[in-house]
Formats: structure tokens, sequence, C-alpha cells
């Protein structure tokens, strides 16, 4: 049992086909309990798939945008639990403004950063109060070393959530804890229905991975965020896995 006796934080869980929904049931099924973050009419979406769970988690209401939410987050934790062993960041958004590199307003812009990169950092602070030594955050990325068609403004916010993860595992490493990021080949998920033309990426990925990829599984991604918030990883922070099929390895 990889996490018995650990207690997690996860974000991002909206369908059951999502990573986020299968860290959860991973690490559930590995002994942790877990606790479900969600926020306004998504509350109850979270809520209902949640039951589809091993075991129904509570939810509690956390929009990173919101710095009321982000103060008060430890507090409201704490009628759950006394620690947190582990965070899964799993958040993400753009306007469709954003999806247009050229047009995209600073507007669209500053939204994505704030809420698919700062956030990193926001989401960190606010559990800090409940995590010790040995805790882990994990937070899933799209390799943005590149410039992928249509992904425009989101993948800058992707380069900044990369950039922030390492100075995050910089400032929290001497308290113990570690930061470390998935990148994920494209799973159909309700991010990749946001994002015009996504489909793009499912036609050419499994050609071009090593080992094949299947859009509709998360579970390999789930599988990586989970040994990351375990104990078998302890002396591993500032790190991106590439759970991709082998694609990031390829010349393009």
């Amino acid at each position: 049992m990889l996490l018995e006796g650990k207690t997690l934080l996860i974000t991002g869980v909206l369908m059951d086909s999502s990573i986020a929904f299968h860290v959860a049931k991973l690490a559930q099924e590995q002994g942790a309990k877990v606790i479900l973050t969600s926020f306004g009419r998504t509350m109850k979406i979270t809520s209902t798939i949640a039951k589809r769970l091993p075991e129904t988690p509570a939810v509690i209401e956390l929009d990173v945008a919101d710095q009321g939410h982000l103060d008060t987050l430890a507090e409201r934790l704490k009628e759950h639990t006394d620690t947190l062993d582990g965070v899964l960041h799993s958040i993400g958004f753009a306007p469709q403004g954003a999806f247009n590199f050229l047009e995209g307003t600073w507007e669209d812009v500053s939204t994505a950063i704030q809420i698919s990169s700062y956030s990193l950092k926001a989401l960190g602070v606010a559990a800090l109060p409940l995590m010790g030594a040995g805790g882990s955050i994990v937070g899933l990325t799209f390799d943005a070393k590149f410039a992928w068609p249509v992904y425009d403004w989101m993948g800058v916010a992707k380069a900044a959530f990369e950039s922030t993860n390492r100075y995050l595992a910089r400032d929290l490493g001497p308290k113990g804890i570690r930061c470390n990021l998935v990148a994920a080949g494209p799973i159909r998920t309700t991010a990749a229905k946001s994002i015009p033309g996504f489909e793009r990426f499912e036609q050419i990925w499994d050609e071009r991975a090593p080992l094949g990829w299947n859009v509709n599984d998360p579970v390999p991604a789930a599988q990586a965020c989970v040994a990351l918030l375990s104990d078998w990883f302890p002396a591993t922070t500032g790190e991106i896995v590439h759970v991709d099929g082998g694609v990031h390895a390829m010349g393009q």
C-alpha cells in the first residue's frame, strides 16, 4: 500500500475520465484518505463524481482565483484532517482568446497565467500549514518545451507553470516537501475539450509515440502521480516526469 495512512488533497475532479479522478481512485486503493476540491457551479458535479470513487470523500470549496478561499483553506481542511501529506494540482483554465497567439489580449493571458501557473504556488502556500517533512506536491503539465499547434498562450502558461514548480521545489525543499510535475500526453478530459483543435494532438500522438498512446486511458499518468505522492521518490524534486508514450524524446 503505497499511500497507507496518508491524507491527500486532490483538485480537478470533474469527470470520471480525468487524470485527477484516477489519482483519487488509485490513492484510495493504495490506502490514502482523499479530500477533493471544487467551487461554484462545479461543486455539484464534483460531489456527484466523488460517489463513483471506492469511498466517497469530502469536497471542500476552493477557487484558486479567490484569495479568501486560499487564506482559509488550511483552517477549513482541519474539519477533515489534522495534516496533509500530499496535494495534486490539476487546475488549468484559459479564455478562448488565449488560444490565438497573435490576437490574445493581456486580459486573456493574465487569466491563463493566474489560474494555470501562479495557482501552483498559491495552492502550495495555502496547504503549507498542514504539511510537514515528507510531503509531496504534484502538478499536471503538457510539455512546454515546444510551440504546439493551437495551444498558444496556454503553452506559455504551462512554461510558467513548469518554472513555478522549480522555484517551489527550491523554497519548500528545506521544509522537506517535494514538488514535481507529470507531463502527460493528450487525454480526452474536460480541459482538452476546451481547447479548439485539440483533436490534432490526438491524431498524431499515437503515431509518434514509441510505446503508442491511448487518448482514452488516463491511468498511466495517474499512476505516476500516485508514485510521486508516495515515499518512493524521497530525493526527487523540481522534476518533470513524462508519461507520454515517449513522444518528448523523439525528433520533430
